[in-house]
């Protein structure tokens, strides 16, 4: 994950409410939440959620950012020995050692932060529900078009947007339209843990600008070993990276990992790393009015 820059922002101005305890109950309904479920909630805020899955799961550990939410939500859930409210930043407080899911409007601006902190860590979610902003799902989804964010986290977790907010749902009113994303965990991964480190270089290599086929050029095939399997696979020559269907890029690395020598794959090696170092260099803290604090993130890691 890229280093994360700390500067100052305001709450008040990324931080939504929900405002219906009626439409929470419903949300999760049909969710997979139950009742021996240990549940983490990012930026519980007023404890309307929080106090929804109270009398659904086992327990509920609750992580807030402002001091002052978290100071009244230790007093409204005092007497709830289900409850665990903590002040604390969700990006580094430590995520539970067990088997737990993820319910949460999250702050919109740490979005890609939390979901990167979330799938890549040692333990991640079994499941996860998020309020998000569309624009954000859709780039997880790969929907119009891929990214590379979908294509890093997909054989891992499947993505899916479970619900579409109106605006009023929330208090204050966004001024983006918002969806609820679920993120399940597959079991089993569709890249097996020895091949996920160069599942995840060779997808960041190829989406190095061009063409797909001039990237596999650069990197493990070869021009002639690239144009036959490109040809292959029905894959356009001209092809840029987020044209390719998700199910394109499992065959187009199990068939690379077949073809390819190790002297095209060093070509390969540690483009992760690489653009993760490029991302951590272009950051730049920007002024913000004073109160807490901003992150930022990459690409879910695995």
């Amino acid at each position: 994950m890229p280093a994360t820059r700390h500067e100052p922002f305001d709450l008040r101005y990324t931080q939504n409410f929900l405002k219906s305890r009626r439409l929470v109950e419903r949300l999760l309904d049909r969710s997979g939440i139950g009742p021996e479920d240990v549940v983490l909630e990012i930026g519980p805020g007023r404890g309307r959620v929080t106090a929804c899955l109270a009398g659904r799961c086992r327990r509920v550990i609750a992580v807030e950012l402002d001091g002052a939410l978290a100071a009244r939500l230790r007093r409204t859930f005092a007497g709830q020995p289900r409850v665990a409210v903590h002040h604390g930043d969700a990006l580094t407080f430590p995520l539970p050692d067990g088997p737990y899911k993820v319910f949460a409007s999250i702050p919109f601006h740490v979005t890609t932060a939390i979901v990167t902190r979330l799938t890549g860590a040692p333990n991640p979610p079994q499941d996860a529900y998020l309020v998000m902003q569309r624009e954000a799902a859709e780039r997880f989804c790969g929907v119009p078009a891929g990214s590379l964010y979908s294509v890093l986290l997909k054989p891992w977790f499947e993505p899916q947007v479970v619900h579409r907010f109106a605006r009023a749902d929330f208090d204050p009113a966004p001024n983006v339209d918002v969806v609820m994303l679920r993120l399940r965990q597959r079991e089993p991964p569709l890249v097996a843990p020895s091949q996920a480190q160069r599942y995840r270089d060779f997808v960041v290599h190829c989406f190095g600008g061009g063409p797909v086929a001039r990237r596999l050029r650069l990197g493990p095939l070869g021009r002639r070993g690239a144009r036959r399997l490109l040809a292959r696979l029905g894959i356009d020559a001209h092809a840029g990276p987020a044209a390719l269907r998700f199910e394109q890029w499992l065959e187009l690395f199990r068939r690379t990992e077949e073809a390819a020598g190790p002297d095209g794959w060093r070509a390969v090696a540690g483009a992760e790393r690489r653009l993760r170092r490029l991302q951590a260099g272009l950051q730049r803290p920007r002024r913000a009015p004073s109160g807490a604090r901003r992150h930022a993130g990459g690409p879910p890691r695995r």
